[in-house]
This record gives C-alpha cells, structure tokens and sequence, in this order.
C-alpha cells in the first residue's frame, strides 16, 4: 500500500532537518524528494514543515505508547512506571537533533502554544496508558506536573551523553522525587481548615494551553 504523501513527507524531510531545520529549505528539498510540487506539498501541510514537526512528536507518542505492553509495569511503583513511560518517550527519537531543532522551532513566540500542547499530549498519553482515573483539579495537576517534568528532562537529555543516558534516568528521577514532596506537603496542608478547599478551586480552574475544557484537549488518547 502506498504511503499517505503527508507520511512520505515526514520520512523525507528528516535528513534535510538536522542540517537545515523544520524550516522552509528543508520542506521543499523533501518535497522534491517525493518528486512532488512544493504546491501539492502545501496543500498537505499547509503549513509547510511545522506541520511535520507535530506529526515527528505525535509518531514519538505512538512509538511509546506501542512499547507499553512490553514492559513489566505491574511489578513497578507509580513513579517508576511514569520513568519507565518518559525514558521509553526519550528513546522512540530518531536522533537527538531533530529533537534539539523542533525544541528550537516551538520555542519561537508564534508556535510556543502548539509546543506546549504537545508536551501536555506527551503527558496525557503517559496518565492514561498507566490507568489513570483521576478526575477534576487531580486531572489537570499530574498532566501540568508531568509536563514540566518531561520537558524538563528533554533538555537534560539532549545534552547527555552517558551509557544508556544513566545520567537522564537519575536526573528524571530526582524530578519526580520533588515533584513527590511537593505532593506529600501538599496532602498535608489539605487537612488544615480552608486550604483543601482552595487548593481543589486553584487546580479546577488550570486549563491545558489553549484550551477550555478536559475532552478538548489536544494530544487527548481515547477520550471519545
């Protein structure tokens, strides 16, 4: 069967943009790699290797996702399943320049939300395929949290070069350890009067960016 233009692009353009970047060089020289017109390229992505940047990070989340089964996840603690799911995440990249020069193209002002929405689906994907059941402040809270430890880790990672990342791994999780004593002390101060109740009005209120409600958001696993 023949590839959708949009996959053979994505494969195509991965070369060009460890030299050149997911910029407009880069999509035209795979377009022509395709032997299509830069048009017809266009009006699969109309807009141009942005588009196949989002597809490189979605088709990194459907790599971890697919290596879920192989992994002895009921045998772990919570905090090392989500380890186990980030590492296998950091794993399903081709080559760590294509990482470092889409991090370089959604740190940019005009795409700054898309690449915070796919770090928020990068989250979700993980909460969900642990079994995640939380619902309401908690819903928003472990994604929010998980997204500022996975992007964190990233550019720990893109500049690791220990056997096997070892470093990445101890560095992931010294994150999560934080991110447990901040749980802990925060369990601890819902039980004072008052505080529970603002902490669950704050954490309600915290949308995914660009955003306005749960099954809205982008990146969202098997919501329907």
């Amino acid at each position: 069967m023949t590839e959708p233009l949009r996959t053979r692009l994505l494969h195509a353009i991965t070369p060009h943009v460890i030299f050149d970047g997911w910029g407009p060089e880069s999509f035209a020289m795979a377009a022509s790699d395709c032997d299509v017109t830069l048009a017809d390229a266009q009006a699969t992505c109309p807009r141009g290797a942005l588009d196949l940047a989002v597809d490189f990070h979605k088709a990194g989340d459907a790599q971890m996702l697919a290596a879920v089964d192989e992994m002895p996840l009921s045998d772990m603690r919570i905090r090392d399943r989500v380890a186990a799911l980030v590492m296998a995440r950091l794993e399903a990249a081709e080559d760590k320049e294509l990482v470092r020069r889409g991090s370089s193209l959604f740190a940019l002002p005009g795409n700054a939300s898309e690449g915070a929405a796919l770090i928020w689906g990068t989250a979700d994907a993980i909460w969900t395929a642990l079994g995640d059941t939380s619902e309401d402040g908690n819903w928003y809270s472990k994604r929010a949290v998980l997204s500022g430890v996975y992007g964190s880790t990233v550019l720990y990672w893109l500049g690791d070069d220990s056997p096997d990342h070892q470093a990445t791994l101890e560095f992931l999780d010294r994150r999560i350890e934080n991110v447990m004593q901040f749980e802990k002390a925060k369990a601890q101060a819902q039980k004072l009067p008052f505080v529970g109740g603002l902490i669950s009005s704050v954490m309600s209120n915290i949308k995914a960016p660009g955003t306005t409600t749960r099954d809205d958001l982008p990146g969202t696993i098997n919501r329907t």
